[in-house]
């Protein structure tokens, strides 16, 4: 049973480094054609950023596959052996934290690489090595602080509960819910400073679009994340009265207001047709998946692994293939995100009025080329990683004429991955 799991985790990794080199082949053929949305110089520096991710993924599965052998193969065992704890639930919370701490530090290079060697190359990264270090420690300190006390809630249940998994799926997902109200709060007090709108014109708009889906927020607030990214974006935060509409000041810079407001009625849009709550069912459907796969797994494994069935070993396990079950599920919730945002950018270019496709579009093409975001994928690639629809079909969906790329020479490697 062991090897089947790690059979299927193997998989998981192949497909994971076939999709993303299936996708740098691509793109590194479309990127020499004719240029997309964007200038010639832009296409080719967003192709190149492309590639430059997708082979960071590449080496970034391939170390978390040697992670995950180096954890079924000798890690969990040598880490219960050199944790010594009288009280279980003590013991419990170290060894599933233990796990998580080093993990985290595995991936610290990754993290660093990424905002400072290559966002700093294409012009993304604005955030200091203070900042960094800052931001990094105070996520390291929640994560300790509010990580045991959930690590501890689910073992009272696993300890005190036959159907554990189930009452733990529910505990989770409360907690998941509890973090979807919470976070505009947190990100403000640990991570962005939040000051209130103080255009009274532009407030009074986006009020009237509230108005006409029935949104109540909490206030409309611009984040001063400049200080960390130049990447362009917004979001409405939180659930029920904690609601609050978060615009970048990097998006206040470089949108015009009226193309500002077709991104937010794209917004409210989401909220219109309860996307929110969609995603969040989505969320649901997939930790019960994976509680009811982790609290039935027979006694087999932890034999073969050496070690006894314990609440932290089954935590770990999970954690472990956390990924894969969100890998599996992916497609399914890509569909249904997908979806979403066409019927968000629908909603959006009727709030804008007569020209309200027209600005969304314009909106849009601004923030593929601020974003540096590549406008063509490999079909395969758009299929297990992609949320929103490839900016060119939501741009023909909504209208607008923006030509064809000539993507003849790529069919061939369309049909080698399919």
């Amino acid at each position: 049973m062991l090897m089947t799991i790690i059979g299927i985790y193997t998989l998981y990794v192949l497909i994971t480094i076939y999709t993303s080199v299936m996708q740098i082949g691509y793109v590194n053929q479309a990127k020499r054609k004719s240029a997309v949305l964007l200038s010639e110089e832009e296409f080719l520096k967003a192709g190149n950023y492309a590639v430059a991710k997708e082979k960071l993924s590449v080496v970034s599965s391939f170390v978390d596959y040697l992670v995950f052998i180096a954890w079924m193969g000798f890690g969990i065992s040598y880490l219960s052996q050199n944790m010594f704890f009288e009280d279980d639930a003590v013991m419990n919370i170290a060894m599933v934290m233990g796990f998580i701490v080093i993990n985290s530090f595995i991936s610290l290079p990754f993290s660093y690489y990424e905002k400072f060697i290559l966002d700093e190359k294409f012009g993304f990264n604005k955030s200091s090595m203070a900042q960094y270090i800052k931001d990094t420690l105070i996520s390291f300190v929640l994560t300790l602080i509010l990580g045991s006390l959930v690590i501890w809630g689910i073992y009272e249940i696993m300890t005190n509960f036959s159907n554990w998994w189930l009452w733990s799926f529910a505990f989770i997902f409360a907690v998941v819910v509890l973090i979807n109200m919470l976070f505009p709060t947190f990100r403000a007090l640990f991570f962005d400073k939040l000051t209130p709108l103080d255009n009274e014109e532009l407030n009074a708009e986006i009020k009237t679009l509230m108005d006409k889906t029935g949104f109540v927020s909490s206030g409309v607030f611009i984040s001063d994340a400049s200080k960390r990214d130049a990447r362009l974006n917004a979001y409405f935060g939180g659930l029920g009265k904690t609601k609050r509409v978060v615009l970048f000041d990097t998006l206040i810079e470089k949108l015009s207001t009226k193309e500002l407001l077709a991104v937010l009625g794209h917004e409210l849009g989401h909220f219109a047709h309860g996307d929110i709550y969609k995603n969040i069912g989505l969320v649901g459907a997939m930790l019960f998946a994976m509680f009811a796969i982790f609290g039935n797994l027979p006694e087999s494994i932890y034999l073969e692994m050496g070690l006894s069935e314990s609440p932290y070993l089954t935590m770990i396990l999970l954690l472990l293939f956390m990924p894969v079950l969100g890998f599996i599920m992916m497609p399914v919730m890509g569909v249904v995100s997908r979806h979403n945002e066409y019927e968000a950018d629908k909603m959006g270019s009727e709030l804008g009025g007569p020209a309200g496709a027209i600005e969304l579009a314009n909106a849009l093409q601004k923030l593929v080329t601020e974003n540096k975001s590549f406008p063509l994928s490999h079909p395969l690639y758009i299929f297990f990683h992609y949320t929103h629809p490839p900016v060119l079909e939501r741009l023909k969906e909504l209208g607008v004429d923006i030509g064809e790329s000539d993507k003849s020479s790529l069919e061939g490697t369309w049909k080698e991955a399919l």
